[in-house]
């Protein structure tokens, strides 16, 4: 498996059909919080998430739904929305508010990174708490190259998402033994995350607090346990899959 990082949306290459060098398979991570809040209401028993880079596309998708079966969550600049259900905590999609429910959702970052690679034949999100189920069902559907792609803030670079990028790529690496064969690094990007991660690993929830979107969220207020619950490692099953273009379910 060939596996390349790009730290934001902004960075993924044009894409090609995979015969011609581009990826079979796209694991998009945003730390803090969105990827984070769709393994969490995937868990929780929504039906699905439906991701927009645009209110203005969430607006007309979410009026199209029956008004009982749908939520929707918005969050700009690491707060709720006005007048949305949701904004973009993994803490606030519980069971009892998700369950049997499409969530609309469009996030600062994270959904415009979903777009970017809306066109990847399997395409995923990951997060620390599911990263690895989700190497686990890369290795298992036979992937051969892999873009793993972060979401920043604002286009620049966010420490947290390259910290989840490496605990991919070492599970992977762990993970990848016969028949699946070694994993292969393309980038430094990749070579960078993994170095990261592996600075961090006995204490990831620190890591987030001194990145700065952890920096930025915790002067909005009291998200000491988003923080929590976003650096948890490994304690999810759940991988979120594209079933149809924008629109994820549990794998």
């Amino acid at each position: 498996m060939q596996i390349s990082y790009f730290h934001t949306s902004e960075h993924v290459p044009l894409i090609s059909p995979p015969a011609d060098g581009g990826p079979d398979a796209a694991v998009v991570i945003d730390v803090l919080r969105a990827t984070t809040t769709i393994a969490w209401a995937l868990q929780n028993g929504a039906e699905a998430i439906q991701a927009f880079a645009s209110l203005q596309e969430l607006e007309a998708a979410a009026e199209a739904w029956p008004a009982e079966a749908r939520l929707r969550a918005g969050e700009r600049g690491g707060e709720r929305v006005a007048g949305y259900d949701l904004g973009n905590s993994p803490l606030a999609v519980t069971p009892a508010l998700v369950g049997g429910k499409r969530i609309f959702m469009s996030t600062t970052n994270g959904t415009r990174s979903l777009a970017a690679v809306r066109e990847v034949p399997l395409l995923l999100t990951a997060c620390l708490p599911n990263r690895t189920a989700v190497a686990r069902l890369l290795l298992e559907r036979g992937c051969q190259r892999v873009w793993v792609v972060g979401s920043g803030w604002e286009g620049d670079y966010s420490l947290e998402d390259s910290l989840a990028a490496g605990a991919l790529a070492s599970a992977l690496c762990e993970l990848a033994v016969a028949p699946h064969g070694q994993v292969q690094f393309t980038n430094d990007e990749m070579l960078a995350a993994l170095a990261l991660w592996q600075q961090w690993r006995q204490d990831p929830e620190t890591c987030l607090r001194v990145a700065s979107h952890g920096q930025r969220l915790m002067g909005l207020g009291d998200h000491d346990s988003d923080l929590a619950c976003c650096s948890a490692v490994d304690t999810l099953q759940v991988v979120p899959m594209q079933a149809e273009p924008g629109v994820l379910r549990a794998s």
